[in-house]
């Protein structure tokens, strides 16, 4: 047998090493999972690490996370080095911000950013992110006319020097809180998450006697853009359109976009969508950006590693002041009801492209319930629970049921809201017959039934309820998915639907029921394997 070359050895170290970084992201994201406070973050996973190189250039994401917090901190972290080049930083560093168009694309989430030294020299950056449950203002709402009244931005600060906490940064968004512990201790867990990803890094460097990691970021990001090119030049080159309806806040939403393949690149183009909206569902181009090149790495290139190397490939264009790319200072708190709708339209435009091989559209954007009370209806609360509908159908599979697609976020236990706040879910299961019918039945979604254990009244943000006047769409034949549904009951039983997404009010005694939209189905229904139809039958998931 032969030894093996120089350069087949370097090739196993380089596959070894990229592997390693991988699992240092993980432990980075899985430090946050279990140290956040805010249960978003913590039970539901609404969060995202990476590690990037001295260029600001994303190399690893950890696969804990969302689509939409990983692929806008690929761009945030460029933000951060205009303003604090790396030749200003030293060792125990942290910066801070949750601007919504430098970061994640609402108040919401912070971005902490950590630099890395091996001795005097920085060798890359750490960032991660989270969802924290209130920054103050009109709280998680959609109520909101401009961004200043939707919570406290902070800008790109120093969160620690030298090692040393800026304590004035925390003092600005604990006295703006509603939840004040959970939010301080949430910047904390991403700073402490940070930390443990430069640790593993230190370690590996040394393992492997490294440096620097350039050569192996460099390594990384060229093949990645290579396989990423390779992927799109497989399609064929021309151009696709796909439209979708959505209910909107005070109108309809429209979206449109337009993809042009061409050779290895691709080009979407939202030109022909609605204008941005008065209220708070506006998804900044960050956002927009993110979830669009997730939906179509999805089909065309779900192997390919996610770094700024195969991201770079696709390219998203969007009016400015439209509702995929507001302007400052539009609000923007509940962007997922577009943002997070995106990816099934990419599939649409890829339909024609990729016939046969495109899943139907999904109940798409999750339905928080951001629950509260003031003081005036009895002891206070602010919690915020998850609500996950369907999955759409896949081309040899029905869809997922109450599965978060595209975010990717788990739902959060009732015994832990429950623990939170004086509430009580006396219904959470599933809802028979809101997958659509097809060749492959749509995924089911869920019904939940929510009320005050101490009988007063509360509050409950219908920002992020879609899908009630325009179900998810079937594909190939596939009917759509049972369209979403809100009710809120009296003390007496009398049930009045509610509509809008404005902030909704359950009376004292009263309940809330949400019914949440179901995946679209697959295919003509009348080919079902009619095995897979009883069997369906005998466990509930439909009726008939």
């Amino acid at each position: 047998m032969k030894p093996a070359t120089n350069s087949m050895f370097e090739a196993i170290q380089t596959q070894v090493m990229w592997n390693r970084l991988i699992s240092v992201v993980e432990e980075q994201a899985q430090a946050l999972l279990r140290t956040a406070f805010g249960a978003v973050a913590r039970e539901a996973g609404d969060l995202s690490a990476g590690v990037y190189d001295t260029q600001g250039r994303m190399l690893a994401q950890a696969v804990t996370g969302t689509p939409g917090h990983v692929n806008t901190m690929a761009i945030a972290v460029g933000h951060f080095l205009q303003r604090f080049p790396l030749a200003s930083m030293a060792a125990g560093d942290v910066f801070i911000t949750n601007d919504p168009w430098l970061g994640t694309g609402h108040l919401f989430d912070f971005v902490v950013v950590t630099p890395v030294f091996r001795g005097s020299q920085a060798v890359a950056l750490f960032a991660s992110t989270c969802h924290t449950i209130d920054v103050g203002g009109v709280g998680f709402s959609a109520d909101a006319s401009s961004v200043f009244e939707e919570g406290t931005c902070i800008p790109h600060l120093r969160l620690a020097k030298g090692g040393v906490l800026n304590e004035d940064v925390l003092a600005i968004v604990q006295a703006n809180s509603r939840n004040p512990i959970e939010a301080r201790g949430d910047i904390l867990s991403l700073m402490s998450c940070n930390e443990v990803g430069v640790r593993r890094l230190i370690d590996m460097m040394a393992e492997f006697a490294l440096d620097s990691i350039d050569a192996l970021g460099a390594h990384v990001l060229q093949q990645s853009a290579r396989a990423a090119r390779a992927a799109i030049a497989r399609l064929p080159s021309g151009t696709w359109q796909a439209r979708m309806t959505l209910d909107g806040y005070e109108r309809p939403v429209n979206l449109v976009a337009t993809l042009t393949v061409a050779g290895d690149h691709l080009q979407v183009d939202y030109a022909g969508s609605s204008a941005a909206s008065e209220r708070g569902i506006n998804s900044p181009k960050c956002y927009t950006d993110a979830y669009s090149v997730f939906g179509l790495k999805c089909l065309i290139a779900p192997d390919v590693p996610n770094n700024a190397g195969s991201l770079a490939p696709f390219e998203v264009l969007a009016q400015e002041g439209s509702i995929v790319h507001p302007q400052r200072p539009s609000p923007v708190t509940a962007r997922h009801v577009i943002g997070q709708m995106l990816p099934d339209l990419m599939f649409g435009c890829l339909e024609a492209a990729m016939q046969g091989q495109v899943p139907a559209e999904s109940a798409g954007s999750i339905w928080v319930l951001a629950m509260r009370r003031d003081r005036v209806d009895g002891a206070p609360f602010n919690v915020m629970s998850v609500a996950l509908g369907g999955a759409g159908a896949r081309p040899t599979k029905d869809g997922l049921s109450t599965t978060a697609f595209p975010s990717g976020v788990g739902a959060i236990p009732v015994e832990v809201t429950e623990v939170q706040a004086p509430l009580v879910f006396w219904h959470k299961e599933y809802l028979s017959d809101s997958g659509g019918a097809g060749h492959w039945r749509g995924g089911l979604a869920q019904r939940i039934e929510i009320a005050a254990r101490d009988g007063a009244a509360f509050e409950c943000s219908a920002a992020t309820f879609d899908r009630r006047a325009n179900p998810a769409r079937g594909r190939l034949g596939g009917a759509a998915g049972a369209a979403g549904r809100v009710e809120i009951q009296s003390a007496d039983g009398h049930c009045t639907p509610h509509e809008g997404k404005g902030t909704l009010r359950v009376p004292a005694g009263g309940r809330l029921r949400v019914d949440l939209p179901g995946g679209g189905g697959f295919g003509s229904p009348a080919t079902r394997d009619p095995t897979q139809h009883a069997q369906d039958l005998r466990c509930g998931l439909i009726e008939v």
